[in-house]
């Protein structure tokens, strides 16, 4: 299971990467955004997502990318539980939500 402490790690991977809050939870933000944080659920958090790939994401993976009801209506934000994601799932979405909030400038030439 992924550890909230590896999740810090992870995400202190990314550039500018920098801890905050959001509504009194821990958060990370790049550029001042928030792309991901401790969920009010415990054992889950939550990151930004790209809405299209929000569906396919749920589907692949039901157990780790399962919904509340509030989260079904935040089409740009996907719950993950922990305890049914692998390290490299986490790794993934916390990638994909900075590059969703990260300024031009940081990301990779393509």
């Amino acid at each position: 299971m992924v550890t909230w402490e590896r999740v810090v790690e992870l995400a202190h991977e990314l550039p500018e990467v920098e801890d905050s809050t959001s509504h009194g939870a821990p958060c990370f933000r790049v550029a001042g955004k928030a792309f991901a944080g401790v969920s009010r659920h415990e054992g889950a958090i939550w990151t930004r997502c790209d809405r299209e790939e929000k569906p396919f994401l749920v589907a692949s993976n039901p157990e780790a990318y399962r919904q509340t009801p509030h989260f079904e209506g935040a089409p740009a934000h996907l719950l993950i539980w922990l305890q049914h994601a692998s390290e490299q799932d986490v790794r993934e979405r916390l990638e994909d939500a900075w590059a969703i909030q990260a300024p031009k400038r940081l990301l990779p030439k393509r």
